[in-house]
């Protein structure tokens, strides 16, 4: 497995797999797979690119709030995904009208929380992986 590969990781929120990765001390969280998460469409890639055109419009700068990461796919093929970091996914949540917009903010805030944690005690990061696996079999 090359370094990028090891590099991406999954939360979930509502059932829901978000793919994110650490760059430095910052999180980057796919945007296609939150806007999936939060508005169940059948297409997130077309909400996501419209959008991009209605945030523009709005004076939401996208090249400097998205930056493309590559990611793992469904394929286990490593693609270029439009990502956000904290700050960007706040805005970008703002902009869908979605009833899991309030429950996303919280989740977010405690995704970031507990990465502060396990910095401090990495035994914290193995515990959480361990429950993912249990609840995964």
């Amino acid at each position: 497995m090359t370094e990028e590969k090891s590099k991406t990781r999954i939360a979930i929120f509502n059932g829901k797999s978000i793919r994110r990765k650490l760059v430095g001390d910052r999180w980057f969280f796919s945007v296609v797979d939150i806007v999936e998460a939060l508005t169940d469409s059948s297409i997130p890639k077309r909400y996501w690119a419209d959008l991009k055109t209605k945030l523009k419009e709005e004076g939401f700068e996208a090249y400097d709030k998205i930056v493309q990461l590559k990611l793992m796919a469904e394929d286990e093929k490593l693609r270029e995904t439009d990502c956000a970091d904290t700050e960007g996914i706040f805005r970008i949540n703002q902009s869908i009208p979605s009833k899991k917009a309030e429950s996303f903010k919280r989740w977010l805030a405690r995704v970031g929380y507990e990465r502060v944690h396990e910095i401090e005690n990495p035994e914290l990061a193995q515990e959480r992986k361990r429950k993912v696996l249990e609840v995964a079999n």
